[in-house]
């Protein structure tokens, strides 16, 4: 019987799961009547999960974090026997074919075997959806086992930038089943678009925004997980096994973030937002350094309402070799004057 998993059992920068407690204290003693809310950078889902009991939008330009956000808030009806049959069958196998994993990265990040895994459970969870074995939520949560499995045995520091060459491979492919609700509220919806495109086509009573906050591309990081996810099976380059990802960038990582956020406020429909923004500002490695500025932030949220600023003490990531100290994670609350 396979073991089960949560959707915080996941490596992700930024992810803040820790800072559940400290987002949700401030957002229950400032917000009243929050029945919709909407998380538009959503990454792994951890914010929204604190939110389950009311309707949830969720939305993050990376297929990859789609799909498992899609697998534990989708209000679709699944079959936990059903995927917990499929998942110890995959289990028990012993699979030695050569298939795109195994041609684009044995010995890399996984080794020879599992890639043989990896390629061909990928390959039949496609294959299972087309025949009408599994429907959408039960693909999508098959997927995410086979995402959380691989994020567990990767050779790398917690991210695919580069793998650790010569390390032994001493843990190998077992998938866990995602303890989903089957209950979810029947509202909710998942997206798969750029956030920016998004903001002025929903409408919540909290929107909350997590954007990335410094130059580190996401769809650089998780690269491979997000070609697993897509199984379009693109030509990879490079020592880090890379795929062309020029759609996938954000420009919130780059010069224009301020003026990308500037445009996302703007068209926001709800009665408070809320921002988590470090305060990294000059202190790190320059690729660590935030890309917004405080004041930037303030005149740009003070434009929709009242803005309060709360704080918590936070370990921050940085890649480079800075001392940062007094490192506080933020969550910036505007409530919002007028709906549209």
């Amino acid at each position: 019987m396979a073991k089960s998993t949560n959707i915080n059992n996941r490596r992700y920068l930024g992810n803040k799961y820790k800072l559940l407690p400290f987002i949700k204290s401030v957002i229950d003693a400032e917000c009243t009547d929050v029945e919709i809310f909407v998380d538009i950078f959503a990454g792994t889902g951890a914010v929204a999960s604190a939110f389950q009991d009311r309707q949830l939008i969720t939305n993050d330009i990376l297929y990859s974090n789609y799909i498992c956000n899609y697998a534990w808030f989708s209000p679709g009806k699944y079959s936990r026997k059903k995927v917990e049959q499929i998942i110890d069958a995959y289990n028990a196998m012993i699979i030695h074919e050569e298939n795109y994993m195994t041609i684009n990265f044995s010995d890399t990040y996984f080794s020879h075997d599992d890639c043989s895994k990896i390629g061909f459970i990928r390959e039949d969870i496609e294959k299972k959806f087309t025949d009408g074995e599994i429907n959408e939520r039960e693909r999508a949560l098959l997927i995410t086992s086979l995402l959380y499995a691989m994020d567990k045995i990767a050779k790398t520091c917690g991210h695919y930038d580069a793998y650790r060459q010569g390390a032994e491979f001493d843990m190998h492919l077992e998938l866990y089943l995602p303890e989903a609700s089957t209950a979810n509220n029947k509202k909710n919806k998942c997206f798969n678009t750029d956030s920016n495109e998004l903001a002025g086509k929903v409408a919540g009573d909290l929107i909350y925004i997590d954007p990335p906050y410094n130059s580190r591309q996401y769809c650089d990081t998780y690269h491979l997980l997000e070609n697993v996810a897509r199984w379009e099976k693109p030509e990879v380059f490079g020592v880090a096994r890379k795929m062309d990802r020029t759609a996938l960038k954000s420009r919130y990582c780059t010069r224009s973030a301020a003026e990308a956020f500037e445009d996302l406020v703007n068209q926001l429909n709800c009665k408070y937002i809320a921002l988590s923004y470090n305060n990294m500002a000059k202190k790190g490695n320059d690729r660590s350094n935030a890309r917004i500025s405080d004041q930037d932030i303030f005149r740009i949220l003070s434009g929709k309402g009242e803005v309060k600023v709360f704080s918590e003490e936070y370990k921050a990531f940085t890649a480079g070799k800075s001392d940062i100290e007094d490192h506080q994670e933020r969550l910036f609350l505007c409530k919002c004057e007028e709906r549209k």
